[in-house]
């Protein structure tokens, strides 16, 4: 076991295989590779490639929490949701790998994975604030949010989207458009 190998080590170099080589082409031969140890070194920090594809769910998501923050700082109400599709498609742009891996857990219920999800869920309730909704209606508005820029970004990335116009206006678009439903929803509950 090479000295100073953790499961942060495994799990970074892991992402750096997937964003670079696509997630469907990870395999614990190519990360141990890319590590300089032998393959089974590795069951010392994952359990085989079940245990390291379920470990990478939860970094990406943790990671994509990471990107969200740092893109919504400094900003409050639309001006936040809309910085909040662009770092969550941006995220996506520069991390293809590994927010593959985040939809691919293959235990969509592990505590671990469900913690990371439910922090960006809660963070994205909490830019909901401004629209003073009910707390069920506020669960609705993050599932379209979320809908939204995980769809956006998942054509953006098969390259479904070869027209030539800004890709990115076409989010601002979207997300004016989706914010302006919910700001009726919430001036208009019934």
């Amino acid at each position: 076991m090479r000295q100073g190998l953790d499961q942060f080590t495994v799990l970074q170099a892991a992402a750096e295989l997937a964003d670079a080589h696509g997630y469907e082409q990870l395999s614990l031969a190519s990360l141990a590779k890319q590590l300089q140890i032998r393959t089974p070194s590795l069951y010392n920090h994952v359990k085989g490639m079940p245990g390291l594809k379920q470990a990478l769910a939860s970094y990406a998501v943790r990671k994509l929490k990471e990107a969200l923050i740092e893109g919504i700082i400094g900003k409050s109400g639309d001006e936040a949701l809309h910085a909040l599709a662009f770092a969550y498609v941006d995220f996506v742009r520069q991390h293809p790998g590994i927010y593959e891996a985040s939809m691919g857990a293959p235990d969509p219920l592990d505590p671990d994975f469900q913690t990371a999800g439910t922090e960006v869920v809660q963070l994205i309730i909490r830019l909901m604030e401004s629209y003073q909704l009910e707390p069920e209606v506020a669960i609705h508005a993050v599932r379209g949010m979320r809908s939204i820029v995980h769809g956006f970004a998942s054509l953006e990335l098969r390259k479904e989207f070869n027209i030539e116009i800004s890709k990115n206006e076409s989010l601002h678009y979207a997300i004016t458009a989706y914010l302006r439903g919910v700001q009726h929803v919430s001036q208009n509950p019934d």
